[in-house]
């Protein structure tokens, strides 16, 4: 297949993030689980060497994604019981090339808080005996009243910084060590690839150490063009960890910068990086956003948008989760000082901010979770302008009145302390730390908004850096942080973490703990729900 997409992109309008519409993805309805081991395949019969997925559990079911090493159709059974007598069996996609014969289908009319066992195996129709071996998987559905407890576990940044799969540590452990916390779903952060870090065999880590690497073609080097972007995702599912996890644990997706390259906007120029020999940013985006939705195990026949990340999971009365863009409707990373709004301060966008903002006042949960991809009072720098001064890539830009992106943030928190919103939580990652910050207007530049808390996790198999300054115009005040002594500190130095939420159903508290790579505990804040 070309690397180069069929169609040039045409939509200037939407920002950075542009569409290759989803008839180059050939997603279909349906969904359910996977398989923790690449299975034994016979001779001539299509397999499924990267397990399957599970994704985007909500009210009517969930999504079950898989990839076939040939033209094949996608087949997916569950049942109640391992044994697969009471099965359902649903004939779904064919894989092709068009989509990297990755497919999907949606599961729907599950019970409420049941268990079940999945499977996915792929045939060649038209063929007697043409079916390849089983994947397995298991999951269990959100109850639909208030009586069960809820668990969901979030992190980001995967195989960053050359960090890659390490067999001699066991692979990405921090993916078995949430497993085992048996979470109901996982928030991945962004960062689900790092198409702009190469993986080499072997690289230095801390006290002398080597780090030694799996490596593939596509990893060697930048990601430019769609089979290298493809190939960034297919690695991560090279690590048994990760199989197993994905085959017991929905995910819910969204993206951030490295799912291109780094700090990316539309303004980001790569005339002076030796490295690419693509210069059009434009370009790659297309590309790494096609490689991301093949790969993320998403609903899209819902959105409205084929390609719409921002979307709102609801899990039961006890919680709704907002998953938030904060990369495709950005204006460019510059000084982040403006006086008033305008297109070079949009961040989330006004498009999505009023989805928000309906779907937050809307929501009948006792928590609301918004999960996003950068933290809102840690400075992000990304280098300086031509007048020599310093440029932002997250919202912050210094200590201050609300400025630049900040503005659209002021908006935002202003316009939920006006509805009277109550149970906010941010989640995120980015930083490569894990921090608990609460935000306070008695100690903010801008004071128009209510009390709440953002918690930092990550990463998950990257480079560790940190801590980062915080910007006072909202008032944050770091209530924990753990970092690394030094910056790009390997995972053999042991900082890398997830979050985990636990949801009362009794007490209706919410508690947040934030791990590190063997599932200990670090942090603990609980929060209790405000009528």
């Amino acid at each position: 297949m070309t690397d180069r997409l069929p169609t040039e992109p045409t939509d200037a309008a939407r920002r950075g993030f542009l569409r290759t519409s989803s008839r180059f993805l050939g997603l279909a309805a349906g969904v359910a689980t996977g398989l923790a081991a690449p299975a034994v395949v016979a001779a001539g019969r299509p397999g499924a060497p990267d397990g399957i997925q599970l994704g985007d559990p909500s009210d009517d079911g969930l999504v079950v994604w898989a990839r076939a090493d040939a033209p094949a159709r996608m087949v997916v059974e569950y049942a109640t019981r391992p044994d697969f007598r009471d099965a359902t069996r649903i004939s779904g996609p064919l894989a092709t090339s068009e989509t990297d014969f990755t497919a999907r289908t949606q599961l729907t009319g599950l019970v409420p808080g049941q268990s079940y066992h999945v499977r996915v195996a792929f045939e060649q129709p038209g063929q007697r005996r043409g079916q390849g071996a089983w994947m397995a998987g298991s999951f269990r559905t959100r109850a639909m009243t208030a009586d069960r407890p809820v668990r969901f576990v979030w992190s980001g940044d995967t195989a960053g910084q050359g960090w890659g799969i390490n067999r001699d540590l066991g692979g990405m452990r921090i993916y078995e060590a949430m497993r085992q916390r048996d979470p109901d779903f996982f928030i991945h952060s962004g960062d689900t690839i790092y198409a702009d870090s190469p993986i080499a065999a072997e690289q230095k880590a801390e006290d002398g150490r080597i780090w030694r690497n799996v490596v593939t073609e596509e990893v060697s080097k930048v990601a430019e063009t769609l089979k290298e972007f493809r190939g960034r995702h297919r690695y991560n599912m090279l690590d048994a960890n990760v199989r197993r996890f994905a085959s017991q644990v929905p995910q819910i997706w969204q993206w951030d910068d490295h799912e291109v390259t780094n700090n990316w906007s539309d303004a980001k120029d790569l005339s002076a990086d030796a490295r690419y020999t693509e210069k059009d940013v434009r370009l790659l985006v297309a590309r790494g956003s096609r490689a991301f939705l093949e790969n993320a195990p998403m609903r899209w026949h819902r959105q409205g948008l084929a390609e719409r990340v921002h979307r709102k999971i609801a899990y039961g009365p006890l919680l709704d989760v907002f998953v938030l863009d904060m990369r495709s409707y950005r204006g460019p990373n510059g000084y982040n000082r403006e006086t008033a709004e305008g297109p070079g301060t949009a961040f989330l966008g006004n498009a999505q901010l009023d989805w928000l903002m309906a779907e937050l006042t809307a929501s009948q949960a006792t928590w609301k979770v918004i999960a996003a991809d950068m933290p809102i009072g840690l400075n992000v720098p990304d280098g300086k302008d031509a007048q020599g001064r310093a440029k932002w890539e997250a919202i912050a830009n210094g200590d201050g009145p609300a400025l630049g992106r900040e503005l659209e943030t002021a908006r935002l928190l202003s316009r939920i302390r006006r509805a009277g919103l109550r149970n906010v939580v941010w989640i995120t990652a980015d930083v490569h730390y894990c921090a608990a910050h609460h935000y306070a207007p008695e100690r903010a530049q801008y004071q128009d908004f209510d009390p709440f808390w953002e918690f930092v996790a990550g990463p998950l198999n990257a480079g560790s850096f940190g801590p980062n300054p915080l910007d006072n115009t909202f008032g944050p005040r770091v209530v924990f942080q753990k970092a690394p002594t030094v910056q790009n500190m390997s995972p053999f130095a042991g900082f890398q973490f997830f979050g985990e939420v636990n949801i009362d159903p009794a007490s209706r508290a919410l508690t947040v703990d934030l791990r590190d790579l063997n599932g200990v505990s670090q942090f603990q804040q609980v929060l209790q729900a405000q009528a």
